[in-house]
Formats: structure tokens, C-alpha cells, sequence
């Protein structure tokens, strides 16, 4: 059966349903902190949004690895409709046509509560932005650069919601996947900057180090990040299933010209054939490469900051995640992808954004002091 890849019926009962979800944070921050200055509460629910925003990462990993992402195939719906509910009849239709197939019950009620989520978690970053705006009319000061970021913020997550709705009518097209992915490694970078930014303590010390290494680690992060959501779009996990050889063999037939054709289907080479197996390999074993660099660079930044009194704290948490990393990643190689294992190796790559980030902005903060 076809169907319309956009529908916007839905639309009103979908912001209607996120505005609602968003109000149970917003009330509980606002009785929380009923007798706190409007910037402590502005911050208190930027972390508490921060949060939810690494929540909806880790749902949409759940929502990749089930292939639930075209659960349903017309967008910001399911069939036209707000719910699966409402829409049993064509997914029922389409699970009898094709039981294993995209479309399933349990793959559109996945699909559509990361679409609620994504909808709640934009609702509140409006939220933060009209009481950013409301802050500073009220206090009658200058704007500074941080005053920005609940509007920029807001910006980028209306982006976001684009590249959703691409994921859904461009058929999981690995390259929007990937953007759609480190898109929301940015939105949580901007909000952990956004709380940083507003914190009401100083740093006190100056860093150990130049934040442009930091700066410098943070791209090398994003570039890995980058070959990991391609990895993960193009089902290439399992490609190899041992390490630290691949296929039983230090350097395996590998394609790299296929594998790395940025835009073309999911499954598929630039001129319509099948992706090949060895194309496959060459994205896994590029990926795998890339995080030994990565993994040292990062484990070496840790442990150079693990006893600075400004930047300690973050260390600390980048190392841990590093070590996340590390065993998550080898998990999915040699235990065949578990689901619990994939999940937490993409929320270990944001948390480790968040970590790099954080340390930026404290950096940041001592120098304008």
C-alpha cells in the first residue's frame, strides 16, 4: 500500500502530547526551586533537559538497533495518525504482508515514542529559550555570547527535527542517519555548554593544559563518531567478529572506495549494485583503527588532567567513559552485537562530547574571569 511520506495531520495532536510530557519536568523544577533566582532555575532545567537529551540519544540507538526506524513509514505520524493506536489497521495489513518486515506493532510503538520523546525534549529547549529571553529583559542588561545559546540551541534542534523527518522519507539513507546521529551529539554538546555557562561557581585555577588540545581532542572525537555512526547506518558491525584480527587475518579484502561513498542507499553502492561484503570490512576496520588513535589520544588528555584543580572532575569522567568505550565497543565484535552493548557505546561516545565540552567551557570561563 502506498503512502504519503509526509502527512502533517497529525502534528497538532503530536505537539500537544510533547508539550504535555514537557510540563512534568517544568513543574517539578518550579516547585524544586520556587524560592530560587530565575538563572538558577533556568539552569536547573537546562541539566534536567541535558539529561533527557542523552535519554532520547540512547532511545534512538534503541530505535537503530531494533530497526524500528521505519516502524512508520510517513512522518511526524504513523499512517496519517498521532498513534499506532489509531492506526492498527495498516500496520497490522502491513505486518501480515511482511511479518519480519520494517513495519510491525512493536516497531511503530518504538518509532513513535522516540518521536514523543524528540518532541518533549523540543518543547522544553522553546521553554529555555523564551525564559532565557524573559531573564534578561527582566534583569535590563547587556547580552552576552551565552545569552545566545538557548536560541541557538532552539535552532538546531528545529535541524534536528528536519534530519528526522529525512531519516523516515529517505529510507534510513546512511549518510542523513549518520548527520541525524552526531546532529544530536551537538545538541548535547550546546546544552552541556548552555549549563556550564550559567554555573553560579568560578573556577579558581588556571588549566594544565592549552584548552586547544582539548579542542584539538574534541575533533578527533567527533571525526571517530563520525565513522562509528557510519558503521552503525551501515550495519557493519559485524563485519568482523574477532579481535584484534578480522576474519582471521591482521589486514582482510577491503574495499574502501565502495565503503566510503558518502551518498547512496542503505545497502547499496553510488551505481546501484549491492554493497559488498568487502566494503563492509573496509568501514568496520577504518572504524576500529580510527578508535586506537582516538582511545590513546583521549586516555592520554585524562590521565595529564586527572590531578588539575580546575579540570579534574571531567578528567575523571572521560577516562571512565574511555574505558566504556573500549569494552562496549569489543562486546559488540566478539559477543555479536548485544543489544545492551550497543546502547551504551553510543551514549558512552556522548557522554565522552559532553565530558570534552565541559572541560572547554571551564576553560572558557577562567579566561574571561
Amino acid at each position: 500500500m502506498a503512502v504519503p511520506l509526509y502527512n502533517l495531520a497529525p502534528v497538532l495532536p503530536i505537539l500537544i502530547l510533547g508539550l504535555l510530557l514537557a510540563l512534568a519536568p517544568v513543574a517539578w523544577i518550579g516547585l524544586r526551586h520556587q524560592q530560587a533566582a530565575p538563572r538558577a532555575r533556568l539552569r536547573a532545567l537546562t541539566l534536567v533537559t541535558l539529561f533527557l537529551t542523552l535519554d532520547l540519544i540512547l532511545f534512538g540507538a534503541f530505535t537503530r538497533l531494533t530497526d524500528s526506524g521505519l516502524g512508520c513509514p510517513d512522518w511526524p505520524g504513523c499512517y496519517g495518525e498521532a498513534s499506532p493506536l489509531a492506526a492498527h489497521a495498516p500496520i497490522h495489513a502491513a505486518q501480515t504482508e511482511m511479518p519480519s518486515g520494517p513495519v510491525t506493532v512493536s516497531k511503530a510503538w518504538v518509532e513513535m515514542v522516540h518521536r514523543y520523546l524528540a518532541t518533549a525534549v523540543g518543547a522544553l529547549i522553546t521553554v529555555l529559550m523564551v525564559m532565557s529571553w524573559m531573564s534578561i529583559r527582566r534583569a535590563k542588561r547587556r547580552i552576552a555570547w551565552a545569552d545566545w545559546l538557548p536560541t541557538f540551541t532552539f535552532v538546531w534542534v528545529c535541524v534536528q527535527g528536519a534530519f528526522g523527518a529525512l531519516t523516515v522519507t529517505m529510507k534510513l539513507f546512511p549518510a542523513i542517519v549518520s548527520l541525524h546521529l552526531l546532529g544530536a551529539y551537538f545538541l548535547l554538546a550546546l546544552l552541556t555548554l548552555q549549563g556550564a555557562a550559567m554555573s553560579t561557581s568560578g573556577p579558581r585555577t588556571a588549566p594544565s593544559v592549552a584548552p586547544r588540545w582539548i579542542a584539538a581532542a574534541l575533533a578527533l572525537l567527533v571525526l571517530q563518531a563520525a565513522s562509528g555512526a557510519w558503521v552503525s547506518t551501515n550495519y557493519a558491525v559485524l563485519a568482523c567478529s574477532e579481535f584484534p584480527r578480522c576474519q582471521g587475518q591482521w589486514w582482510p579484502t577491503m574495499d574502501f572506495a565502495r565503503g566510503f561513498e558518502i551518498w547512496r542507499p542503505l545497502g547499496e553502492s553510488a551505481d546501484g549494485t549491492v554493497l559488498s561484503f568487502q566494503a563492509m570490512t573496509a568501514i568496520h576496520v577504518a572504524h576500529r583503527l580510527l578508535a586506537m588513535v582516538t582511545a590513546l589520544a583521549l586516555t592520554t588528555l585524562a590521565w595529564w588532567l586527572r590531578k588539575d584543580d580546575l579540570l579534574q572532575r571531567p578528567a575523571r569522567w572521560l577516562g571512565a567513559l574511555v574505558l566504556l568505550q573500549l569494552a562496549t565497543g569489543l562486546s559488540n565484535v566478539v559477543l555479536g552485537w548485544p543489544m545492551a552493548a550497543a546502547i551504551l557505546h553510543t551514549g558512552g561516545a556522548a557522554g565522552m562530547v559532553a565530558a570534552l565540552v565541559w572541560m572547554l567551557a571551564l576553560c572558557k570561563a577562567k579566561v574571561t574571569e
